[in-house]
């Protein structure tokens, strides 16, 4: 469904990603793993066309999508939840769903519906402004958001980042939902025993490059994953 071939990304003067190969099918939800500085949150940011490769090639379902600006690519199917949330604090959790539902991909009252079941207290907080919220619910509101474009591939960008462990909990029990609705989901976390026990597959990316990848269940039990990401 997605695919990113030898792409080559930089973040200011910084090369941060060098030559990712990247594969997610349709249905699936991908872990990309690493540590702090791997190139996760650049090569999510390259998909959904925020920074522009130098070189290689992006392609969703076999159409060249290299380079389109961010509008393009949510309206192609893809929308991104960025780190640190990024909710619009002074505007209500109902006028920041409506935002993420600005270029009327799918019916409006449908995504209003599929979020709140999904998160019923944003539906009960929807007159609320959005900086008024628990970090948790922050995070929920910006899941919802990206949500509201009816996505076909949702990329997670450390969801669990700042969060108690029973939120951390709930967020990936939903993360989970939302794939079972269809949504294919590509997930960057630093918890990375969570995000492959949740995940098909995974990709582990050191100084820029995909060093390891594989069934989720063999890189939980791969020597060097253990080591370096699971504390073990």
């Amino acid at each position: 469904m997605l695919r990113l071939e030898r792409i080559h990304t930089f973040y200011g003067p910084i090369e941060a990603i060098r030559g990712v190969d990247l594969e997610i099918g349709k249905g699936e939800i991908v872990s990309l793993i690493g540590s702090n500085g791997a190139g996760k949150s650049t090569s999510l940011m390259t998909i959904s066309g925020v920074l522009k490769p130098s070189s290689g090639k992006i392609f969703l379902n076999d159409t060249d999508i290299t380079g389109l600006p961010p509008h393009r690519i949510v309206e192609l199917g893809i929308s991104q939840v960025p780190e640190g949330r990024r909710i619009f604090p002074k505007l209500t959790v109902f006028e920041n769903l409506e935002m993420g539902h600005y270029l009327e991909r799918g019916d409006l009252q449908s995504s209003f519906d599929m979020v709140f079941t999904l998160f019923p207290i944003l539906g009960e907080r929807k007159n609320q402004k959005g900086g008024t919220l628990s970090g948790g619910e922050q995070q929920m509101l910006a899941i919802a958001r990206a949500l509201m474009s009816n996505p076909d591939i949702l990329l997670l960008d450390e969801p669990s980042l700042g969060l108690a462990p029973i939120m951390v909990s709930k967020i990936f029990r939903t993360v989970h939902d939302i794939n079972r609705r269809g949504v294919t989901v590509l997930l960057v976390e630093q918890n990375a025993k969570a995000a492959l026990k949740l995940s098909h597959r995974g990709y582990v990316l050191e100084n820029g490059a995909v060093t390891l990848q594989g069934n989720s269940e063999d890189l939980l039990h791969n020597e060097k994953v253990r080591h370096a990401y699971l504390g073990e």
